[in-house]
Formats: C-alpha cells, sequence, structure tokens
C-alpha cells in the first residue's frame, strides 16, 4: 500500500528472509531490543508487532485489526504476509460477532472432552509411527512427528492413506518461498486435486454421516439453518492446515533441545508428570506459530504510530513469548518449572486457536513414548534441514537420529 503517512520506526527486517530463518528468535529479539512497533518495507510494507503488550492488545481489537479477507495486500489468505492462494477459512478469516457461531461449533469438536474420545486414535498412530523404525535404531524425527498429520486426516475422516500428501502440501505454502518448485507444485497440482478430495467427502458425508469430524460440521446447525457444504469445507481446509504443521513444529524443536540438554531430557524421563508445565513451556519458547497478520480498518495512531486503513500488520506471538516485559523471568532460558506461564503461543483474544487441547494431546503423546522407547536418542545436527521459511512455522525437513533399538509394541 502506498501512504504519504511518515512510518515510524522504518526497519530492515523481514520474517520471511533467510536471515530471520536462520535465527528467528534473535532475529526478533534485536527488534524488540529497539522497538516494540516498526514498519518493514518488505513484503509490500507491514508493521511488525514486537512486543507483548501491543500484540496482546492487537488481538484482543477485532474492529482495528481485522482478520477478514480485504483487497489490501493482494487476494489469498489473510492471516500471512505475503497472501498465500488459498480457499477462505472459517473462522479465523471472520471477525466477532460472524465468527461466534462457527467457532461454537467447531468448540465442540476440540474441547477437552471430545478430546480425552480422540486419545486411542492419537496412541495408536503414535505406536505405529514409531514400530515402523524402532528395531531399526534410526529414523529421521522429521518423518516420526507426521503424527499430528495423520491423526487430523483420520480424525476428519478422510482417507488416511492420503495423509502425507495433505501434510506435504500444505505446509509447503507456508515453509517455501512462493516462487519456489515445492510451493508451485503444492499451489498448482496437488492442492487442487485434494480440494476436490475433500469436497467429495463432504458431500458423501452430508448423504451418509458417520462418526467422524466432516459428518458432524456438516450437519451443524449455523443461526438456524445447516451449515453449507461451502462453509463446511472452509473449515476443515483450516483445521487440515492448522494440524499438519503446529504441532509437528512443537515437537521437532522440543526434541532437538532436549537431545542437546540430556540433564532436563532425564529429568522428564524419570518424572512424567512434569511433562504437562514442560509442554506449556516448550510452547512458549519455541512458539510454533511464530506469527499471524491483521489488516488495520481505519486510520489509528497505535502505541505512537501512525497506522493507515489497509495497513497490513504482523503480530508475532514467538517475540511476544520472549518479551521481558511479559513478565517472564529469563525469558531466553527454557525452564520445564516455569508456572504460572501466560504464553501467547496459541494466539489472544477471539481467535486463540481452537485446536490448542487436540495439539496439546499430540505433542503428549509423542514426546511420551519417544522418551519412553527412544529415551537415549542422539540428533545428528549436522545434517538437520531446517524449512527455508520460518516466518508462520519453524520445522524441519530432515531430523536424523540414532538410538538404541527397541520392541514393536503395535500391529497394524
Amino acid at each position: 500500500m502506498t501512504s504519504t503517512t511518515p512510518r515510524c520506526p522504518v526497519v530492515g527486517f523481514d520474517h520471511n528472509s533467510p536471515e530471520h530463518s536462520e535465527h528467528p528468535a534473535e532475529s526478533y529479539r534485536e527488534l524488540r531490543s529497539e522497538h516494540e512497533i516498526a514498519w518493514s518495507e518488505a513484503n509490500g510494507g507491514y508493521w511488525i508487532l514486537a512486543g507483548y503488550e501491543p500484540v496482546f492488545e492487537a488481538a484482543r481489537d477485532d474492529d482495528t485489526f481485522t482478520s477478514r479477507r480485504t483487497p489490501y495486500g493482494g487476494e489469498g489468505l489473510s492471516v500471512v504476509i505475503p497472501k498465500t492462494p488459498m480457499h477462505d477459512h472459517i473462522p479465523i478469516e471472520l471477525d466477532p460477532p460472524e465468527l461466534a457461531p462457527y467457532r461454537k461449533v467447531v468448540n465442540r469438536i476440540t474441547a477437552p472432552a471430545a478430546v480425552e474420545t480422540m486419545l486411542p486414535m492419537i496412541q495408536r498412530h503414535t505406536t505405529w509411527f514409531l514400530d515402523e523404525v524402532i528395531e531399526t535404531g534410526k529414523c529421521d524425527f522429521a518423518s516420526i512427528i507426521g503424527v499430528p498429520s495423520i491423526v487430523t486426516i483420520d480424525w476428519l475422516g478422510l482417507d488416511v492413506s492420503d495423509w502425507e500428501r495433505y501434510s506435504e502440501a500444505h505446509r509447503a505454502t507456508l515453509a517455501f518461498p512462493q516462487d519456489s518448485p515445492e510451493f508451485l507444485h503444492a499451489v498448482n497440482d496437488e492442492l487442487p486435486v485434494l480440494t476436490e478430495m475433500v469436497k467429495k467427502r463432504i458431500a458423501e458425508r452430508k448423504a451418509e454421516p458417520k462418526d467422524d469430524a466432516i459428518s458432524f460440521l456438516v450437519h451443524s446447525e449455523i443461526n438456524g439453518r445447516t451449515m453449507t457444504e461451502e462453509e463446511t469445507f472452509s473449515i476443515v481446509e483450516l483445521l487440515i492446515s492448522g494440524g499438519v504443521g503446529t504441532t509437528a513444529s512443537l515437537v521437532g524443536q522440543s526434541l532437538l533441545w532436549l537431545h542437546q540438554h540430556h540433564d532436563v531430557r532425564q529429568e522428564l524421563i524419570d518424572d512424567p508428570s512434569l511433562l504437562d508445565h514442560a509442554l506449556e513451556e516448550f510452547l512458549r519458547y519455541f512458539s510454533p506459530t511464530q506469527a499471524l497478520a491483521r489488516t488495520v480498518t481505519h486510520d489509528v495512531e497505535f502505541h505512537g504510530c501512525p497506522m493507515r486503513e489497509g495497513d497490513r500488520v504482523l503480530l508475532s506471538w514467538a517475540s511476544a513469548n520472549r518479551d521481558e516485559a511479559a513478565g517472564f523471568d529469563d525469558p531466553d532460558d527454557l525452564n520445564i518449572h516455569r508456572w504460572p506461564n501466560r504464553h501467547t503461543a496459541f494466539g489472544v483474544g477471539a481467535h486463540r486457536c481452537a485446536g490448542s487441547h487436540i495439539g496439546r494431546a499430540m505433542a503428549k503423546e509423542l514426546i511420551t513414548q519417544i522418551l519412553e522407547r527412544m529415551p537415549d536418542y542422539v540428533i545428528d545436527e549436522d545434517n538437520t534441514v531446517n524449512y527455508e521459511r520460518q516466518g508462520v512455522n519453524v520445522g524441519f525437513r530432515s531430523l536424523p537420529a540414532t538410538f538404541t533399538p527397541g520392541p514393536r509394541l503395535g500391529t497394524d
């Protein structure tokens, strides 16, 4: 967007750049130490909110910072910068009060009671993934932590055999540059095919419901009417997109850190009850969803900065979670005993992540089984490969590990 309003201040920052992706936490720390809010000319121009207070405030002010799709910043998914060519995502691309009835429906299948019924499935898939490698003494954790992807696809009611296609296509739209072969293949080749597969399954469940999330959604009521198949598709797309990346990001980073800190790993092995608080600290420290975007709805001065209607704004959960001003003692230290832990890893306000309870359950089962069955794992740090872009999800293309072989526990 072109504006004659002076920006305050202007910084050379790009959350999608290779320099930022090399060390995201350090990059945000350097920015935050100088400016809680700054303007970048990258990606067509956008504000970066790096401090806990402005992030917290903006996330709760949907009247000023909208999540809706607008013409500003181009076409595509509104909550990322730059926008990606995706279908509408409900309810993350709606604002109150319109989002409320959709969020109420989604909450019914993601609430703690609903997640409790998913635990056997989560355990079964985790066991299967580990069984596939446990006798060999080596694996790539980047593959093992595909568990969240297969759980998401199974839970929704899609064909489990296609879990990897969904995972790779959706992740590529966030993890690779938009001119890369991986991104272009996902957008031009894979996603159109997967879209038709999802729509076909929704139509099938509309006609003949089964015991899965798609059946529940397509027969749910919104404002006194049955949800349309298109609305159901928009919700399912969001659930897939969120399910295939964030938990894998959290688990991968946690496993690497525990490899580097044997004393803490042994502490969790000796006392598994510590894992609940440890997970919250992993969420704060690693912030699997690093940042999401909003669009300014009207001219406003926000924390001393003149923002114009149409300005794009990046809310950095990752930076807020390392801000000393938020009351985090030694925020750059990972302390599994930190409590309470008011992190922003799942967002803040009306758009707080609906899948947080599912994500916690999957991460806990994965880390628990790995610590139980591969307690002496060693990651080959020289051969880990990060995703090229770390602006939304920090993740690994490869995270090779070795361990003492063990027995299989499951069947198929």
